[in-house]
């Protein structure tokens, strides 16, 4: 097995800003980045069009391009009727600022797709949804939704029933390893027909655990993004860990990836770790051995 895909790494795993986070993930030596794109600086709002250009022509300087943007808006994702209002509305402006920096890829947490297509919860996902799948459809872009809160059979039951495939898949294996337990490899011949963009990580499951307990969910606290990491490092269901030291077949998994003819970005995410970048730069040489 030789793996053509190109290496990306999220900005934001860094912890020091976009300009250096660039400039690092040049350093350890990957060819695209994914960046947060909800709130600060990267929020549409504050990017202006000459100042989307001039981040456009900077990236574009440092040989790197974006794989993706992430459009995570927290809380319960798109579960509550009354937030979709804005979110939706936010997320259609995520993908107009993707398309403006050169990518037409917008990763998210839409919220646990349950497991029973008659409940609310899953007509409120599924009406969003059906949105912003047109709407990325008509521009020619995605929706990529990340694996992990719901098994990759719901998912895929999810997503079938939508008009497009405007909303399709952020595939990330650890996710599914640590929360779900479901087999990355299986997963990803079970959603061949959605994977746009896939996660490299790697992680360990210590214990069952509700995904709501996760993710969060109606009923439950919303999802929240420290709470996720404290319990990746505290260890209690899951860890994250480096590449090559968990759960994951990254043997079976690549082979899944080229067996359905996946050619888009491995993008590298490290959420815990005090040496953020030192597990970055490891993580490319991992990926690079396949090469």
């Amino acid at each position: 097995m030789t793996l053509t895909n190109k290496i990306g790494v999220i900005v934001d795993s860094f912890g020091v800003g976009v300009r250096e986070g660039l400039k690092k993930a040049k350093d350890v030596g990957a060819e695209g980045v994914q960046i947060y794109a909800v709130k600060g600086e990267m929020d549409p709002e504050n990017l202006s069009p000459s100042a989307r250009k001039e981040l456009k022509s900077y990236i574009d300087s440092l040989g790197l391009e974006i794989s993706a943007l992430v459009g995570d808006l927290g809380g319960h994702g798109f579960q509550v009727k009354e937030d979709n209002l804005w979110k939706v509305e936010k997320s259609k402006r995520i993908v107009d600022l993707a398309l403006d920096l050169g990518t037409n890829i917008v990763t998210t947490h839409i919220g646990i797709v349950p497991h029973d297509p008659a409940s609310e919860v899953y007509a409120t996902l599924h009406a969003a949804c059906e949105e912003l799948g047109q709407y990325a459809k008509s521009a020619g872009a995605y929706f990529a939704i990340e694996t992990g809160p719901e098994t990759a059979a719901d998912l895929k039951g999810f997503l079938d029933t939508l008009s497009t495939n405007g909303v399709s898949v952020n595939f990330d294996p650890a996710n599914m390893v640590m929360v779900t337990g479901d087999d990355p490899a299986q997963g990803v011949r079970l959603l061949k027909d959605y994977i746009v963009h896939t996660h490299v990580k790697d992680g360990v499951r210590l214990k069952e655990v509700d995904p709501r307990d996760v993710y969060g969910a109606v009923g439950y606290a919303p999802m929240d993004h420290e709470k996720i990491a404290e319990m990746v490092s505290s260890g209690t269901f899951f860890r994250e860990v480096p590449l090559g030291e968990g759960g994951v077949d990254f043997d079976s998994y690549f082979a899944a990836l080229q067996e359905i003819g996946y050619t888009g970005y491995l993008t590298i995410e490290r959420e815990v770790g005090d040496q953020p970048e030192q597990d970055i730069r490891k993580a490319v040489e991992f990926i690079k051995q396949y090469r």
